[in-house]
């Protein structure tokens, strides 16, 4: 098993407050490793790290076979491409421009790529047009063309579809996996949106105050989410009345809708609410989703 990233004890101070606190973690080559955490956990500060733009208080990491403390690792990083955040651009100039200086910014003469590039992000449009008038959208599309120059082995990618329309998405999503598929491309992704990763994503790995929670598989999740009944009603809080005296595990969602996990009698408990004057509009049975597993694991609301 040949691993692209690995991360032992890797802890990051800032004055008293540790950002990260004895993270590990490993990404294999081949793998499209889901990065999951709510705001503040320390995916960015992981990622900022282990892109070189900060070093560690403790602990250590490599990247493609070097330690971070050897200074061969900036072999590794010329074979890594990374969007962290916001990109950064030159608003006056236009998509191809800002490629070409980063071309250049990587030593690379033949710019030949560019048009292929620009054509793969949906911007080969662009023309003259300038940055600082592209949408949020197509900034977005743009740091991820800049990550891919060079043809990186290793993709880092912080927050890819923020800021896209979901047909946006689809194509950044078809991208990611032709990428990972047909080019062999290893892809860390931190993102918040749970649904869009959990189309993408082979690995997943859950942090929180900078520690890892958990490290699993696609196909060991899919077997440890539990089922679900999905319940829309007339009454609200007559369900929630109900569940709460059958002791039932429940997750209340956005629109009035719940989710019922493990095994529930669920003819009794509409005949329940039926007696107490509250209607069922709507049933449906699915498994437990990435934002729900990820919520069991940590608490509360504030999912990324």
């Amino acid at each position: 098993m040949e691993m692209m990233l690995t991360v032992r004890d890797l802890t990051k101070r800032y004055g008293s407050f540790k950002a990260l606190d004895h993270f590990s973690m490993n990404v294999e080559k081949g793998a499209i490793y889901g990065f999951v955490g709510r705001n503040g956990a320390g995916k960015t500060t992981l990622i900022r790290t282990i892109c070189g733009l900060q070093q560690p208080s403790y602990g250590e990491y490599t990247l493609m076979g070097y330690k971070h403390s050897d200074p061969q690792i900036v072999k590794s990083r010329r074979r890594m491409g990374a969007m962290i955040e916001t990109p950064s651009l030159y608003g006056q100039l236009s998509a191809q421009e800002n490629l070409k200086v980063q071309m250049r910014t990587l030593g690379l003469q033949d710019t030949r790529e560019i048009d292929e590039l620009l054509k793969e992000v949906g911007l080969s449009h662009t023309g003259r047009k300038k940055v600082k008038d592209f949408s949020l959208g197509m900034r977005q599309r743009l740091g991820i063309a800049l990550a891919l120059a060079g043809s990186p082995d290793f993709l880092v990618l912080d927050e890819p579809v923020n800021g896209l329309d979901p047909q946006g998405m689809i194509e950044v999503r078809e991208l990611i996996l032709k990428l990972n598929r047909q080019n062999q491309v290893t892809i860390l992704i931190s993102s918040h949106n749970l649904d869009e990763l959990a189309r993408l994503a082979t690995v997943y790995g859950f942090i929180d105050h900078g520690q890892r929670v958990k490290e699993i598989s696609a196909e060991e999740l899919e077997n440890a989410c539990r089922k679900c009944v999905e319940l829309t009603v007339e009454g609200n809080e007559i369900l929630i009345e109900t569940l709460e005296a059958y002791g039932a595990d429940y997750r209340i969602k956005a629109g009035g809708t719940v989710e019922i996990y493990g095994e529930t009698a669920l003819s009794e408990l509409i005949l329940k609410l039926a007696q107490k004057g509250c209607t069922v509009t709507s049933m449906k049975e699915h498994d437990e989703s990435l934002e729900s597993y990820y919520l069991s694991l940590i608490g509360g609301e504030d999912h990324a």
